[in-house]
């Protein structure tokens, strides 16, 4: 591996000035589509930052996942968009997200572990630097419920192909991030109706049996490497809902590391928060935010906004039809979304376009939405966007258009609105410039 990418220095000095008393943070973008990856760094160059980008196991393994990217493939592409963005490489945190069995689960533990052995080779091979070790799922010979042990005994497994792995190519071990209340990837499938946080001495058990583990495979020297511990602190989203944090449930919960020297807590799913509530998670030792489907939202809500901009403006025989052709595949592929939307007919037409969860994010990549969303922005390059139109759909957007910070060019405007979803989180970690 080349040195294209600088090792953990941003991240570890973020968790030390956190551990040190700095209520700082960094939040982790958990997302593959090139656009909000250029939104990310856009944003980070605006704070004079590092960007933190999370492909998740569902998004990124050897066999390429649903977006067909293998690690070093997906690597190469952030890579290529900093250096179409002019973000300097040595600025790009790379990670891997619920590495583990979870995309296995149906097979036997012994199948899905293998599996998981060259998933994680495979993100430390291509130069990831922080691996989230996620074995809490269970697979088909498995109880429902693992015991601590068992789940600290799989990332203890990995950790050795992790540490063997960066040994074998000469690069210094990543950072890890431990837990067994680790959230469903990219939001709750049900509909939810309450959430507990995570108990403070459930969570001591997991640090104690992560602690044992290592120290059994002879990776006790490792532990001043591991980070971050998951845990549930109360916010959650589903298809309709949002649980908003509250600190007042979490009193107990976030003593847990005042004894770790080098743990924070790292929070997911906290999508839709509301800016307060990521600033109190910051405060309250959740250093690290993960964020997904709500970028994807944004930029779905900001593509369906120019189509409608579209429909005013070009003739129909030459629109893109883009929420039509995005309808279309859905129900054509359902795979993604068929099992989490419950209800009738007109329900489930709004959960697949609106929803929180945003299952609508699996079909970006389809060939065919794909090539509609290049013809709506060609389209509207051609047009041009009279800022009547930016008022109403995109308002936010038109504000900064009149005070001379944004262009009204398609792209653009899709870029900043997906910003606004990020900006919160920039305030919330006390980002250098996030005002901006």
């Amino acid at each position: 591996m080349t040195d294209t990418i600088r090792r953990v220095d941003w991240l570890a000095h973020t968790v030390a000035s956190h551990k040190a008393g700095s209520p700082v943070g960094v939040y982790s973008v958990c997302s593959a589509h090139p656009t909000v990856v250029e939104a990310a760094m856009v944003q980070a160059a605006a704070d004079d930052s590092y960007v933190l980008i999370e492909a998740t196991s569902n998004q990124v393994d050897q066999y390429g996942g649903y977006t067909g990217l293998r690690p070093a493939e997906f690597r190469d592409l952030v890579l290529r968009i900093a250096d179409d963005t002019g973000f300097a490489r040595d600025r790009v945190v790379l990670g891997g997200d619920h590495l583990g069995p979870n995309r296995w689960q149906h097979e036997s533990s012994s199948a899905a572990m293998d599996e998981a052995d060259v998933l994680i080779a495979a993100y430390v091979e291509a130069g990831y630097t922080k691996i989230h070790l996620d074995c809490s799922m269970s697979c088909a010979d498995d109880p429902d419920v693992l015991a601590d042990e068992v789940v600290a005994s799989r990332s203890a497994r990995l950790m050795r192909i992790a540490e063997d792995t960066a040994h074998r190519i000469g690069s210094p071990g990543p950072v890890y991030v431990i837990g067994t209340e680790v959230p469903v990837p990219g939001g709750a499938h049900e509909t939810l109706d309450h959430l507990t946080p995570t108990p403070a001495d459930r969570a001591r058990r997991t640090i104690d049996a992560h602690r044992s583990a290592f120290a059994e495979l002879g990776l006790g020297d490792v532990w001043p490497r591991v980070v971050a511990l998951v845990v549930q602190p109360g916010v959650e989203f589903d298809h309709v809902n949002v649980f908003d944090y509250r600190r007042d449930a979490t009193v107990e919960l976030r003593t847990v590391l005042d004894s770790e020297a080098n743990l924070v807590f790292e929070a997911h799913s906290t999508d839709y928060q509301r800016p307060e509530q990521l600033r109190e998670l910051v405060e309250d030792h959740w250093a690290i935010l993960k964020v997904g489907p709500g970028l994807t939202f944004a930029m779905r809500e900001a593509l369906f906004a120019l189509a409608m901009i579209e429909a005013e403006l070009v003739p129909r025989t030459s629109r893109s039809n883009l929420v039509e052709v995005v309808e279309r595949r859905m129900l054509a592929e359902p795979k993604y979304w068929e099992g989490y939307y419950e209800g009738n007919t007109r329900e489930q037409r709004t959960a697949r376009r609106y929803s929180y969860s945003d299952r609508l994010r699996y079909y970006w990549a389809d060939p065919e939405v794909d090539a509609a969303r290049l013809t709506l922005l060609e389209n509207l390059d051609r047009t041009g966007v009279p800022l009547p139109l930016i008022s109403q759909f995109l308002p936010g957007q038109y504000d900064r258009i009149r005070a001379g910070q944004l262009e009204p060019v398609p792209q653009a405007l899709v870029i900043d609105r997906i910003r606004d979803a990020i900006r919160p989180y920039a305030r919330a970690c006390l980002t250098t410039g996030a005002a901006q």
